[in-house]
């Protein structure tokens, strides 16, 4: 028996690696979703490891850190906010000029 394929439709789905039932400790959107800023999820809305171990949506954390009864402290733990992906400089990643946040 010979099988001949005439069509191919591939469906992928996607997904944090985070437990089902996290959310973002600021929007209160589970992870998989966007922040309300955004239109979709992904590399557009990423997520934010704190050194203290808490996660958030980067244009999330990056509007609470702004404010300045924040005082650059985790909104979960109030130790100050350190970003693990933080570079040589350490200073947090800030996003680019397409999703930044009006200040």
């Amino acid at each position: 028996m010979k099988v001949v394929i005439k069509q191919w439709n591939a469906v992928a789905a996607w997904r944090w690696d985070m437990p089902d039932d996290d959310v973002c400790g600021i929007c209160r959107n589970p992870y998989d979703s966007t922040c309300s800023k955004c239109k979709f999820p992904g590399d557009e809305c990423p997520l934010l490891l704190g050194e203290c171990n808490h996660s958030f949506h980067m244009h999330c954390i990056f509007s609470w850190l702004r404010q300045e009864s924040s005082q650059e402290k985790c909104p979960m733990c109030r130790q100050p906010f350190k970003s693990k992906a933080q570079d040589a400089t350490g200073e947090a990643p800030e996003p680019d000029n397409d999703s930044a946040l009006p200040t």
